[in-house]
C-alpha cells in the first residue's frame, strides 16, 4: 500500500473518532514550544502535553529562524501565550554536516547555485540550544521578561535535560498549578 493510501486510511479513522473540534484558539497552558522535526521526538509525549494545552513549532534544528520567530510572535500576541521551550535532542543530524558542504552538493548535484539557502548546521548541541533561546529573549517584538527555557532531548532514554533559560524547573513549566 503506497504512503498516501496509509495516510488517507488512517485520517478516515481519526475523523470518526474525532473529539477535538470544540477545543479553543488559544492553547490551554499558554505554553509555545520550538523543536527539532526528528520523527524520534514526540513532543506532546516526552512533555507531558494534550492536543490543545500549546503550540508546537518544529523546523530541523529546532532553531529560532525568522519564520519560527514569527511563529512565536503570534502565539504570543494573539494567541495569549506566556512562556517558550526550545527542544534540541542527542544524535541530530545538523551535528553532521556544514551548511557549506551541503550548499556545494546541491549545487553539483541539481546544477543550481545553493549559496543564498541558509541550513544553520551546528557544532555543538549545548551552544545551539543558549543560542536559540538567546535569539528569542533578544527580539524586539516580544517582552523581555518572557520566559524562555531551553532543553536537550535525550532520543535514548526520552529525559530532558534543562541547559539554558529562566529560573523555573520543568515541572513549574510543564505541571499546571491547581490554582486558576
Amino acid at each position: 500500500m503506497a504512503e498516501l493510501d496509509k495516510i488517507r486510511d488512517s485520517n478516515e479513522e481519526y475523523s470518526h473518532n474525532f473529539k477535538y473540534g470544540t477545543l479553543p484558539i488559544t492553547p490551554a497552558r499558554k505554553l509555545a514550544v520550538l523543536a527539532c522535526m526528528d520523527a524520534r521526538l514526540n513532543v506532546n509525549e516526552a512533555l507531558g502535553l494534550e492536543t490543545g494545552d500549546a503550540h508546537i513549532i518544529r523546523n530541523a534544528g529546532g532553531i529560532a529562524t525568522d519564520d519560527a520567530i514569527r511563529s512565536l510572535i503570534i502565539s504570543h500576541e494573539l494567541l495569549g501565550t506566556q512562556e517558550f521551550v526550545v527542544i534540541n535532542h542527542t544524535d541530530c543530524g545538523m551535528l553532521t554536516f556544514a551548511d557549506k558542504d551541503l550548499q556545494k552538493d546541491l549545487r553539483q548535484k541539481y546544477k543550481s547555485d545553493a549559496s543564498e539557502i541558509k541550513f544553520y548546521s551546528f557544532p555543538n548541541l549545548e551552544e545551539n540550544v543558549k543560542n536559540q533561546v538567546n535569539k528569542i529573549k533578544s527580539t524586539p517584538f516580544l517582552p523581555p521578561d518572557i520566559p524562555v527555557h531551553g532543553f536537550i532531548y535525550d532520543v535514548k532514554t526520552g529525559k530532558i535535560e534543562r541547559i539554558a533559560g529562566d529560573q523555573k524547573t520543568i515541572n513549574e513549566i510543564l505541571i499546571p498549578s491547581s490554582s486558576p
